[in-house]
């Protein structure tokens, strides 16, 4: 399938981008490393007037570590480098763990941090050719008005299933975000609103820029276990971030965080008052206990390949094993 038609756009800082976002505010894409968008035009999901490829800005490419105040990540950083690197392999290892799971080292090549954050959501009926998604009267994530995932429902469940996005949730990570008016600062955790259609609170006219990285989760340990078919290009069906820190051999904080289960990157309510304070002989039980959390706010619905109640089941399985490897 051939892109639609567009005119293209090419900023040197991120000050001309977000002119060009608000000038051609409604009719304009972003366009990063390309991996997902690209395919989306191509089954016209997304049809716009101006494509801004903002691959030209060197200085969000680089990741910056400074002595007490964490690190610092430009959007635009590849997920290779935030695998290759060795400062984010050693002192935030969850993020590591979930940059070298996405798809191929090709893939991972041209993807960038700030794309696998804004990642669109998915599902069987949304993610297909215009033909397909005629066939089935479209939906409301797309020129209809009804959700194939959940039948009769009004809200869209297309799952959000990017992979570093539980990883920085559970490192507190934050995000800068840049519009015509300047720059905020708010939580990752904010930027998701839970809906599977309008899933980002971004406005049309700005841009995520950075992402941050605070120096009290430096250090922490990590594990990220995912779900998939085919581990060259897809996307987790389920997946677990746990990041620990460990004192005297005593979990002193955990946080655990699931994706592709829900229509965002979903925290785990109350797994780390089931993990504070154990020891490595009470581990074991309490990963169990997280377990079960996990699969209680965990909510697959219809994929093309497994039932919603095995995904659950492996929420359940895996964020036990995540818990596992991180705590050893």
């Amino acid at each position: 399938m051939s892109l639609p038609n567009f005119k293209l756009l090419r900023p040197r800082t991120v000050q001309e981008a977000t002119g060009f976002l608000a000038r051609y505010v409604g009719a304009i894409q972003i366009l990063a490393g390309g991996t997902d968008l690209l395919p989306s035009m191509r089954q016209r999901l997304f049809t716009p007037e101006y494509l801004m490829d903002i691959s030209g800005i060197e200085e969000l490419k680089k990741i910056r570590v400074t002595a007490g105040a964490g690190a610092e990540i430009g959007a635009l950083t590849t997920l290779s480098a935030i695998e290759d690197s060795g400062s984010i392999a050693r002192d935030y290892p969850v993020l590591h763990e979930a940059a070298k799971t996405v798809a191929s080292p090709i893939l991972r090549n041209m993807g960038t941090l700030g794309g696998n954050i804004c990642l669109d959501t998915r599902c069987v009926w949304y993610n297909q050719s215009l033909t397909w998604r005629k066939s089935c009267g479209f939906c409301i994530k797309k020129d209809g008005d009804l959700c194939h995932v959940a039948p009769g429902g009004t809200k869209c469940w297309a799952a959000f299933s990017a992979d570093t996005p539980p990883a920085l949730l559970c490192l507190n990570g934050e995000i800068e975000i840049a519009g015509p008016n300047g720059v905020r600062r708010l939580p990752l955790r904010d930027l998701y609103t839970g809906e599977g259609d309008a899933r980002l609170k971004l406005e049309n006219n700005e841009l995520l820029t950075r992402v941050f990285l605070p120096e009290p989760s430096r250090g922490w340990r990590g594990a990220y276990v995912k779900l998939r078919i085919r581990g060259s290009i897809d996307y987790p069906l389920a997946a677990v971030a746990v990041a620990l820190k460990k004192t005297n051999g005593k979990i002193e904080d955990a946080r655990v965080a699931i994706t592709a289960v829900n229509p965002a990157p979903y925290m785990v309510p109350e797994a780390m008052h089931a993990l504070a304070g154990k020891s490595a002989g009470e581990i074991e039980h309490a990963a169990a206990v997280v377990g079960e959390l996990a699969a209680r706010v965990a909510k697959p619905l219809t994929t093309s390949a497994l039932t919603p109640e095995y995904r659950r089941e492996i929420v359940k399985v895996f964020a036990k094993r995540a818990v596992m490897k991180a705590a050893t």
